[in-house]
């Protein structure tokens, strides 16, 4: 995680964004509790990391003032796609696609018929190629520096079974 935001964030935001962007990212464990997290290995290393979540936190760690651990209703709310992080060796090789599709998958599985993330610059591309449009954007300055992001949403591809 702390490579994936200090090296893939350049070009995209200011040392002191990137600084910042350390307070409003990070892992939030109770993906992990909740058993929506994945974890990718390549090459005998964490080559990513991302998940989902039925919870109404959108972004940030552990750490990250304002979470909220409130469920929420498929059947009118969009699943989350959170923490998403590839290891910078591992950039644009095929990580950050499995895990949206693992997300995807699963989250539809539980009745949610949409996502919504919150985008970093770097990660903004990544999920237009993925159906994501951008529904908002904002600043998160409790890092001390704004960071920009965009809030982005797709509609869960229904899958025929057959």
């Amino acid at each position: 995680m702390a490579a994936s935001i200090s090296e893939l964030q350049r070009g995209f935001l200011s040392p002191a964004q990137i600084e910042a962007s350390r307070t409003i990212m990070g892992l939030d464990r109770q993906l992990i509790a909740d058993g929506t997290y994945f974890v990718v290995d390549a090459e005998e290393r964490i080559a990513g990391c991302g998940g989902w979540s039925r919870r109404a936190t959108l972004y940030g760690g552990d750490h990250t003032p304002g979470r909220d651990a409130a469920l929420l209703d498929p059947a009118t709310e969009a699943a989350r796609v959170r923490a998403m992080y590839t290891h910078p060796e591992f950039a644009r090789r095929g990580v950050g696609r499995l895990i949206l599709q693992l997300c995807e998958t699963a989250a539809a599985a539980e009745g949610f018929t949409r996502l919504e993330l919150m985008a970093t610059l770097a990660g903004r591309e990544l999920y237009a190629r993925h159906g994501f449009v951008a529904l908002e954007a904002i600043e998160d300055s409790r890092g001390g520096a704004a960071v920009p992001l965009i809030r982005m949403g797709k509609p869960i591809a229904v899958r025929s079974l057959r």
